[in-house]
C-alpha cells in the first residue's frame, strides 16, 4: 500500500491528475480498494483535486481552444460538470470570439478570399472547439 502511494504521489510531481486519470493510472499496481484508500487519502491531504487538475488545464490550454473542446477535454479527463463549471467560471479567460480571432490571426491573418478558403478557416476554428456562432460571427467581420 504504501508502494501504491509512492507510485501516486510520483505520477502527481509530475502534473496534476484528476482522480479518474490517478485510478486508471494506478489500476495493474493494486487491488481496487487499495487504490481507493490511496486516493482517499491523497484527496484528504490535499495532493489531489479535480478542481486544482481543472484549474490548471485551463491555466495552460485555454487560450488555445474554444470552450467546448476544454469542456470535452476535462470531460475525458474524468472531471465532472459541476468541477467544470466551477473552473471555466474562474479561470478568467477571454470570450470565445476573442479567443478564435486571436487564434484565427496567427493560423491565417487575411480574410477568405473564396467559399473554399472560408470552409477551410471554419473547419480550422470549428476542430479548436469554437461554436458554429462564434466562427461565423469571427469570419463575418473579417469580410466586412
Amino acid at each position: 500500500m504504501n508502494e501504491l502511494r509512492q507510485q501516486a504521489i510520483r505520477l502527481l510531481a509530475r502534473r496534476e491528475h484528476t482522480h479518474a486519470e490517478l485510478r486508471k493510472k494506478l489500476a495493474g499496481e493494486g487491488t481496487e480498494e487499495e487504490i481507493e484508500a490511496v486516493l482517499a487519502d491523497l484527496a484528504n491531504t490535499g495532493l489531489l483535486s479535480d478542481a486544482r487538475t481543472a484549474a490548471s488545464f485551463l491555466r495552460a490550454q485555454g487560450a488555445r481552444f474554444g470552450t467546448a473542446k476544454l469542456k470535452y477535454s476535462l470531460r475525458a479527463k474524468g472531471a465532472d460538470d459541476e468541477t467544470i463549471a466551477a473552473a471555466l467560471e474562474g479561470a478568467e479567460l477571454p470570450d470565445d470570439i476573442e479567443r478564435a480571432r486571436a487564434i484565427w490571426l496567427r493560423k491565417f491573418g487575411s480574410v477568405p478570399q473564396n467559399q473554399k478558403e472560408w470552409a477551410r478557416q471554419a473547419r480550422f476554428l470549428q476542430s479548436r472547439g469554437f461554436s458554429s456562432d462564434v466562427i461565423r460571427r469571427l469570419l463575418k467581420e473579417q469580410d466586412d
